[in-house]
């Protein structure tokens, strides 16, 4: 090659990218109110047995069982990355316990 040839490119050279500014993405779930049915302030910080039990109750869940399994999975959703890993199995378990009564009460109608 000569000591003054320039190569040239068709389409410019990719250069070192920078970061760019990510916008905060908006949770839906941060939107959503209800001004159904409240369960007792800490009821999510006590055992799977105890939350089970609270949610399945007339005075928490009025439209029954289906509704205190929503609230649960409503509360696990809304604390996301946040909630502890602790905490969320505790939930989970909570969610089972209250899925094992829906299973029941559901043979029992059938029965």
């Amino acid at each position: 090659m000569h000591q003054n040839s320039r190569i040239t490119w068709s389409t410019p050279m990719p250069t070192a990218k920078t970061k760019s500014k990510t916008k905060t993405k908006k949770r839906w779930v941060a939107k959503v109110t209800t001004d159904s049915t409240h369960p007792p302030e800490g009821l999510f910080n006590k055992d799977a047995a105890t939350v089970a039990r609270t949610l399945a109750s007339k005075k928490v869940s009025p439209k029954g069982l289906g509704s205190g399994m929503r609230m649960l999975t409503y509360f696990i959703n809304r604390a996301g990355r946040n909630l502890p890993a602790t905490r969320r199995h505790e939930l989970e378990r909570a969610k089972k316990l209250l899925s094992q009564r829906i299973q029941k009460e559901k043979s029992r109608k059938a029965a």
